[in-house]
């Protein structure tokens, strides 16, 4: 008899400041399944949060279309039956959301409920994958090396700038970095050379969330590893981005296109194994599965190598160091989704061998 091929639906789109970078991820994911072994279906969430289910989502969230509002009691029913009852059940999710409503746990929470296998981290790894600041708590716990940071809540922020801006420059020399606490994609990131930058920088970063990230600039280069598994992670062979830019912004990351990567990137030995083995580390210390983008920083003047972040739900785009280190390292990107769509249905299966009643007579 002919097996039938594995439903896989596919997420995309999302309430989030990487909307369009989501969208390109997901062509590249769906482009690239191997239409012999997956029935692919494609589910677009517009920026205000409706799904669109049937038809072409892509197309729809491409035009920048908002899409119709799920009809009354749809919305329902999207955590028992997730993709209500007119929708073919499907054997497993591959969410390609980056960024706040995605990458954050909320999603994977969703999908936990619906007792669906999912691709990728948990709701404990998307969430530390995704909080920059907490993040780095649990890198230093685990004796990772991060550079030097402090975090500051957007309401302390507006209500008492001056103190803040006088607090950062006593504890840091500039150049500095401000981030959102919870972005990816170089969204609302900055590189504050003197206080008024800083300044916009930090309104800059409060757009974008509650926490802001204030980091000591180091004279580095960045350096990427992906990381592939579950309990037995492996690492690819690092690679450098060398941006256009001054530092890999989302104009260098998506726009721009004159970026260069460096796969294998130029490293002396010893700093390879380090690099792939503090991926390696991280990846276990917040709990990820499935994949992760670890970046570092690799100090020009000492030599010293810096965990910048991780990313759980890394760009897949033909660009996207991801599968590109991957295809350096010995797995073409089609092999590469068969592998992550194998872990997650290993991690279910994991999962459902639990037991979830307990019995007295134990």
């Amino acid at each position: 008899m002919k097996r039938r091929k594995l439903r896989v639906a596919v997420l995309f789109g999302g309430k989030s400041g990487e909307h369009e970078v989501s969208l390109a991820s997901a062509r590249s994911v769906m482009e690239a399944m191997d239409k012999s072994k997956y029935e692919i279906y494609p589910i677009g969430i517009t920026k205000e949060g409706y799904w669109l289910l049937h038809g072409d989502p892509m197309a729809v969230l491409s035009a920048g279309k908002k899409g119709d509002r799920l009809p009354s009691g749809r919305e329902g029913e999207l955590i028992p039956g997730l993709l209500g009852r007119d929708f073919p059940q499907v054997d497993v999710v591959f969410p390609v959301l980056h960024g706040t409503y995605g990458e954050d746990g909320t999603i994977q929470g969703l999908l936990e409920l619906a007792d669906l296998p999912y691709v990728g981290a948990g709701v404990l790894g998307s969430a530390l994958g995704l909080d920059k600041a907490v993040q780095k708590v649990v890198l230093r716990a685990h004796g990772l090396p991060v550079v030097d940071y402090k975090v500051y809540l957007r309401s302390r922020w507006q209500q008492d700038p001056e103190r803040i801006l006088a607090e950062i420059e006593e504890h840091f020399a500039y150049p500095v970095f401000v981030k959102p606490a919870n972005l990816g994609s170089s969204v609302g990131v900055s590189k504050a050379h003197h206080r008024e930058e800083l300044r916009k920088g930090l309104d800059l970063a409060a757009r974008f969330d509650r926490k802001l990230l204030v980091e000591e600039g180091v004279n580095a280069r960045e350096i990427e590893c992906s990381v592939l598994g579950n309990d037995e992670p492996i690492a690819s062979v690092p690679g450098e981005v060398v941006p256009c830019n001054e530092f890999y912004d989302y104009k260098a990351k998506y726009l721009d296109g004159s970026s260069e990567l460096h796969i294998p990137a130029e490293l002396e030995e010893e700093q390879r194994i380090a690099i792939q083995r503090f991926a390696v580390e991280a990846f276990r210390a917040i709990d990820c599965a499935g994949m992760a983008r670890v970046d570092f920083f690799l100090c020009r003047d000492t030599g010293k190598v810096y965990i910048n972040e991780l990313n759980t739900i890394p760009g897949f785009t033909e660009i996207s160091m991801y599968p590109k280190l991957w295809e350096a390292s010995g797995i073409p990107y089609p092999e590469l989704i068969d592998r992550l769509i194998g872990l997650a249905l290993e991690r279910y299966e994991e999962k459902k061998a639990l037991e979830t009643v307990y019995r007295f007579d134990h």
